[in-house]
């Protein structure tokens, strides 16, 4: 390959596509419209304090691996993973948590002594979430998304009602405990639709969380970020920061450059890894595949309101993730997808990356990371943000014991607004278009435009969906049809 490529935006997805392109010959520019790269996955210092801003749960290394063996290296070439022990810790109540280990074992242990038969149980749910997870890796999600015939192979077949029940019901039907019920439930949400919206086939996803474990890479998830970088840099790669585009050029029902900063550059072929809607308002009309209907009828992942804490003080007794399960989680996600509002009681995460990692803060002190997830689209001012920040600090105080509001010596949120400034996102989306039965695989935007010759897609809106592993999966995918074109 020999042509000329232009890249919108430096998230997984379009480094990834970067480097298979620059692999195969082409030359690539990558345009980043913010001032570090990165997109949802940046990071920043302050403070003495690192923060990842958006992913921080590693999980599926094995496609990071994949990833980084297909350019003849290994992530271990780039940063170092721990496997984190406890995984995660979800907290019901006061005094009332469990925590997941780092081995099926010690997990079987737990759901044993939460319901009587509950290690046999989640074995046997587990085993068919390991056969899920072995189908979808190998035979669905490198899929380019183009026919529905894709899905059709013989273990498919064999799946088939799966992808009819739903992954609430199914956990519902084997488990009595509501605790572990939202425990297996929890994991679904990284698809970013409800459980009873989520095939049952969906549920590979807790042998991801499970079996294959949560880790961690020493200096931050952006070390991923970094890695990709240097793998891009190395095969040739331009990243431009500070680049943003104002328009994609047309000529001849083709796409032929982009307008960067005011000035006209001239490509080959162009590829989006920015917001799909965004990209296509880059373009005129009649060039445009979907309308503002088909954006307004889909089902969007939350939005996230995020607060980023420097805490002058260690914090004992927590770990790295910690889930609040306090509340009600069926109200809470009514109010993210049925009737969209800032929750009542809202569900929350907290991840301190400096519980595994000191260098991410300064000696004796931690880095927090609050996360409460909203409905798309909502009001976002700093009066709710307030209000918000208060109730989550009360909530956190009563569960654990620990009141870190007065040893809190920087502060930065991030919410909705933010969402659609710093990445032009639909409504603020944080992660992307669902993963609904009706928005899978070749029922999601295309990859390929219908419309515009040399004018590709790729990231958590097209296929095959939300999530880090996906995007650096759609990366793949969108490079290889460039390359076969």
């Amino acid at each position: 390959m020999t042509k000329k490529i232009a890249i919108i935006g430096s998230g997984f997805s379009s480094l990834a596509a970067a480097s298979y392109l620059a692999k195969d010959g082409a030359e690539v520019h990558v345009f980043e419209k913010n001032e570090s790269i990165g997109g949802r996955a940046r990071q920043f210092k302050a403070n003495g304090f690192t923060f990842d801003m958006g992913p921080s749960w590693y999980w599926m290394p094995d496609v990071f691996e994949r990833f980084f063996n297909d350019f003849g290296k290994s992530a271990s070439d780039y940063y170092t993973l721990d496997k984190l022990d406890p995984a995660y810790t979800v907290y019901f109540g006061k005094d009332e948590a469990i925590k997941i280990g780092d081995n099926l074992e010690k997990i079987y242990q737990v759901f044993e002594e939460k319901e009587k038969g509950g290690a046999t149980k989640l074995k046997k749910f587990i085993d068919e979430a390991s056969d899920n997870y072995d189908i979808a890796i190998k035979d669905l999600v490198y899929k380019p998304g183009l026919s529905p015939l894709e899905l059709v192979t013989p273990k498919t077949i064999q799946k088939l009602g799966q992808f009819f029940g739903n992954i609430s019901k199914d956990v519902d039907r084997e488990f009595e405990n509501e605790q572990l019920r939202q425990i297996l439930k929890f994991p679904v949400l990284f698809l970013g639709a409800k459980p009873s919206a989520t095939p049952s086939f969906y549920n590979f996803m807790n042998f991801a969380d499970f079996g294959l474990g949560t880790w961690h890479p020493k200096g931050g998830f952006f070390e991923v970020i970094a890695a990709m970088e240097k793998l891009a840099n190395s095969l040739g790669v331009t990243i431009q920061t500070k680049a943003n585009i104002d328009e994609i050029l047309v000529k001849n029902n083709a796409a032929v450059g982009v307008k960067v900063n005011g000035e006209e550059k001239h490509f080959d072929v162009v590829l989006s890894g920015a917001d799909y809607h965004h990209t296509e308002t880059l373009l005129p009309k009649e060039f445009r595949q979907y309308s503002e209907d088909y954006w307004k009828k889909k089902v969007f992942a939350p939005s996230s309101l995020l607060f980023y804490l420097g805490v002058d003080k260690k914090i004992d007794g927590l770990s790295h993730h910690n889930l609040f399960f306090d509340t009600d989680f069926e109200q809470h996600a009514k109010e993210i997808y049925t009737d969209p509002k800032w929750p009542t009681a809202p569900l929350f995460y907290a991840n301190f990356t400096s519980k595994s990692d000191p260098n991410t803060a300064p000696e004796g002190m931690e880095n927090a990371f609050f996360l409460v997830p909203l409905a798309p689209g909502l009001e976002d001012t700093q009066d709710l943000r307030d209000e918000y920040f208060e109730k989550i600090m009360l909530r956190f105080k009563q569960i654990t014991g620990v009141d870190i509001k007065d040893n809190i010596i920087f502060q930065r949120s991030f919410c909705v607004n933010d969402f659609i400034n710093d990445y032009n996102s639909y409504k603020g989306n944080a992660y992307g278009m669902a993963n609904t039965l009706l928005q899978t695989a070749f029922l999601r935007p295309k990859l390929k435009s219908k419309k515009l010759k040399n004018m590709f897609f790729t990231g958590q809106l097209s296929v095959p969906g939300p999530g880090v592993p996906p995007s650096l999966i759609s990366g793949k995918l969108v490079a290889q049809l460039i390359q076969k074109q």
